[in-house]
């Protein structure tokens, strides 16, 4: 780009001609400027015509930017109605076919219309006049935009100081403004507003401001070219120095080891994919390593520092199994039952299915030892085709074992959760939480507060572990903790998880389990599997009933591996082909006596003594409750290690009574001359909770009014001073242990209706259930009662719900889920 000088002086702006037409060429990227010579390389089709008309008539052309470069083809309206008008000086054919034309920029020039567009587009344009006020501002404009432009050449090595010389020798302000302007690094934007211009005054003071932000930039880009080269100074530096330690320490004598250490290290993290925070840490402990000598402590402690850091699966995800039906198939392979977490675990794999990336669920499995919880948290592993990862807090005490130790502690190691996700090996295994209910706090830390941050999916993808000091991201775990009660497990903590519980099995499922898991899998741990032993269905519920007391199967694997045991016995001595079938008869000779005995009903009616429910961490069972009366002064005592719940449970159900003592036929001066002693047996187990009121009201009220409780009767329900009947917890286990007894009717609180569509349908069946909200229609349903019709009218609570409304028929419940009869 050639700026031509003219030195002959002009007096004034030739005049100007009238509109005329002439061949135009779009210019893609570039503005030419009056004044300015410069070469374009010619491709198109169209332009190349245009050029070669100018050539035939005069050389003139006009020279007008397109508004978008990248057009091919641009359309008139795609054009800038303001050019310049240009000489063609040369122009030479090249052998690809375009055209080199070195043009000159004339005037200024405004398109009128657009003739034609073919073959070349044909324009009607007129010179733009030049409006110049001459004045002292134009004399300072141009001042200034000299000394801009000197200080602009020499930051900007692009233009030739030359530059400087040739436009300080101008005095021509329209001439200044057009050199300038073609040599600024200026936007197309930009060089179009200032063509288009047709003030000088206004043209030189936008120049000028344009020419102080360029100015700007440059010194800009200038400080960071000199904060680069200091810096690439110092690197080298650093480079030079390490090299002459590795020779002194080579001339020393120190082994090649820790460099051949050095650089498997480098090589790994060149390789490894991880965090750009996490980078930097582990290149600053490189470079600290390579100074130390590999023989002192801390050196040690760096390098095991960045072992862990290249260990660990910074960006490593495994690929997942998305096929329901396939991980729906393996759930029910590997357990029978536990319908509420399997229908979790195939939600979230037909979310991440259609989502793609999902925050990492956090389930809570909750119930007793045995139901499963572990093994279901591996068959989620094996059904999504994750690694599987397990840690156990039972007994952890220390918010150190979560988090990890700070490096300036001699022997320190990261937590637990970043030294399994290392075992794993992937960023996003399945990973089970043991036992989060058995830790606990000592002046160390709490480490639940410790895993508050670890199971929440909006923090979790930032875990700071203290030893790593960087975050590591945990979104992607599946995380799964299992608990025996939701108690031990704080509230923020619970918070955080989704709960499903899994209660204790029937003992249909505790069957099934058996026929279909157990018995195989001791089968073959015992080596009898090509040995023909079979158990019979009576087999199993002896030992379920007389061997075991446990809402899981664990006890009951563990007895039929003992049984197992003797036939393996049997076996060495006999040999392989003999055929044993275990029944429920031959039980006691492998097993020896009884261990325990089932919840069973009395054979006849007695007066003061009722059938409760009791909830326990292995299962429901039958909880009779024992009323005497005896002459006295009115003392109440209570036995049976009751908790302080179930004593004041025993109170309200004495002040009930005694509120309506007449109602009930009882004297009402009996607390005046008689004493009372309630207990519950079996009294060396701790007992307590409140949904033993209204089975120790009834007690009472059949003592002392002398009327029988119906044996097949149970019952269970909070009391309450009136009398009503409130809700209680683990109705399940309630039913089953009721079932299990053969207890024919059950009575429970009004409230707790809607729990029973969680009860199997086959249990339901074979029990009549009684839903009540007064205490009196328990009396009414419990009592042998010689004229119920009568006791019921004495009782105005008993009217305000039903009895009748209240005594479903068998099988009521049609939302219960469906399941076969289980084993009598």
């Amino acid at each position: 780009m050639v700026s031509k000088e003219d030195g002959d002086k002009k007096e004034g702006p030739p005049p100007v001609p009238a509109a005329r037409e002439i061949p135009l060429l779009p210019l893609r990227d570039i503005i030419v400027f009056p004044h300015m010579v410069v070469p374009l390389f010619v491709g198109r089709e169209k332009s190349i015509k245009a050029l070669e008309a100018s050539m035939h008539n005069e050389k003139e052309i006009l020279l007008a930017a397109q508004m978008k470069a990248k057009t091919n083809d641009p359309a008139a309206d795609e054009i800038f109605l303001v050019g310049t008008l240009s000489s063609i000086i040369q122009l030479l054919r090249l052998p690809d076919g375009t055209v080199k034309v070195l043009v000159e920029g004339k005037r200024r020039a405004r398109i009128k219309k657009f003739i034609d567009s073919e073959p070349y587009f044909r324009v009607e344009a007129e010179e733009i006049q030049e409006q110049l006020d001459a004045s002292s501002e134009i004399e300072a404009l141009m001042r200034s935009i000299h000394n801009s432009f000197e200080t602009y050449v020499k930051l900007n090595k692009k233009i030739p100081p030359e530059m400087i010389v040739s436009t300080a020798s101008i005095d021509d302000p329209v001439r200044l403004s057009d050199t300038v302007a073609a040599h600024l690094n200026l936007k197309l934007s930009d060089k179009q507003e200032l063509l288009e211009t047709e003030s000088t005054n206004q043209r030189l003071r936008k120049l000028y401001e344009l020419m102080q932000a360029e100015i700007e930039i440059l010194q800009i880009e200038r400080k960071i070219r000199t904060r680069v080269k200091r810096q690439m100074e110092r690197t080298q530096k650093e480079y030079y120095l390490n090299e002459q330690m590795q020779a002194i320490q080579k001339e020393l004598g120190d082994k090649d080891e820790s460099r051949s250490e050095l650089i498997e290290l480098e090589e790994r993290l060149k390789k490894k994919k991880m965090s750009e925070e996490a980078m930097e840490k582990c290149q600053k402990e490189l470079r600290k390593l390579k100074l130390m000598s590999p023989m002192s402590a801390e050196a040690t402690v760096v390098r095991n520092y960045v072992d862990w850091m290249l260990s660990l699966p910074w960006a490593e995800y495994k690929a997942e199994k998305l096929e329901i039906d396939e991980a729906e198939k393996i759930l029910e392979e590997d357990h029978y039952g536990l319908k509420k977490p399997k229908e979790r675990i195939l939600e979230f794999l037909a979310v991440q299915s259609l989502v793609k990336k999902i925050k990492g669920p956090i389930l809570c499995l909750v119930g007793p030892p045995g139901v499963g919880k572990t093994s279901l948290a591996r068959s989620i592993a094996r059904a999504t085709d994750r690694d599987f990862v397990r840690l156990s807090l039972g007994g952890v005490r220390d918010e150190a074992e979560i988090r990890g130790h700070r490096r300036t502690y001699i022997g320190a190691l990261p937590g637990k959760i970043i030294q399994h996700m290392k075992k794993a090996g992937s960023g996003n295994p399945v990973f089970l939480l043991d036992e989060v209910d058995k830790m606990s706090t000592d002046f160390r830390g709490d480490p639940s507060a410790a895993l508050l941050e670890v199971l929440d999916p909006e923090q979790n993808n930032s875990f700071n572990d203290h030893y790593l000091d960087v975050d590591y991201d945990l979104s992607q775990v599946m995380f799964i903790t299992t608990a025996n009660t939701l108690p031990g497990i704080p509230l923020p903590l619970q918070d955080r998880m989704e709960i499903t519980r899994l209660p204790g099995y029937t003992d249909y499922e505790k069957l099934n389990i058996a026929k279909q898991f157990l018995v195989g899998k001791q089968l073959e741990e015992n080596g009898l599997a090509e040995v023909d032993i079979t158990f019979s269905d009576s087999a199993f519920k002896k030992m379920m009933d007389q061997y075991t007391r446990e809402a899981g199967v664990r006890n009951l694997e563990r007895e039929i591996a003992s049984v197992c045991r003797k036939m393996a016995k049997k076996v060495i001595k006999e040999g392989k082909d003999i055929k044993v079938r275990i029944t429920g008869k031959s039980i006691p000779r492998y097993l020896g006596i009884p261990k325990f005995r089932r919840g069973q009903l009395e054979d006849e009616n007695h007066i003061g003594l009722t059938n409760g429910l009791a909830w326990t961490e292995v299962g429901g069972e039958i909880l009779q409750t024992e009323v005497s009366v005896m002459p006295g002064k009115g003392k109440v005592i209570i036995t049976g290690k009751l908790g302080e719940v179930m004593q004041e449970s025993a109170q309200a159900a004495v002040s009930y009574v005694r509120s309506r003592a007449e109602l009930f036929g009882i004297d009402p001066t009996f607390h005046e001359n008689k004493d009372l002693h309630i207990h519950v047996p079996e009294g060396a187990t701790p007992k307590d909770g409140p949904s033993a009121g209204i089975t120790m009201a009834t007690s009472l009220v059949s003592a002392l009014a002398g009327i029988p409780v119906k044996r097949e009767v149970a019952m269970t329900g909070e009391i309450t001073l009136r009398g009503r009947v409130l809700p209680i917890g683990g109705l399940k286990e309630k039913i089953i242990a009721a079932h299990r007894a053969k207890v024919s009717t059950l009575i429970i609180p009004e409230d707790n209706e809607k729990d029973l569509k969680d009860i199997p349908k086959s249990i339901i069946n074979a029990l009549t259930i009684h839903t009540v909200c007064h205490t009196d229609e328990v009396m009414l349903l419990a009592l042998e009662l010689a004229d119920p019709d009568s006791f019921f009218q004495r009782l105005p609570d008993a009217n305000h719900c039903p009895v009748e409304e209240k005594i479903p028929t068998n099988g009521v419940h049609d939302q219960a889920s469906d399941e076969p009869h289980p084993i009598n």
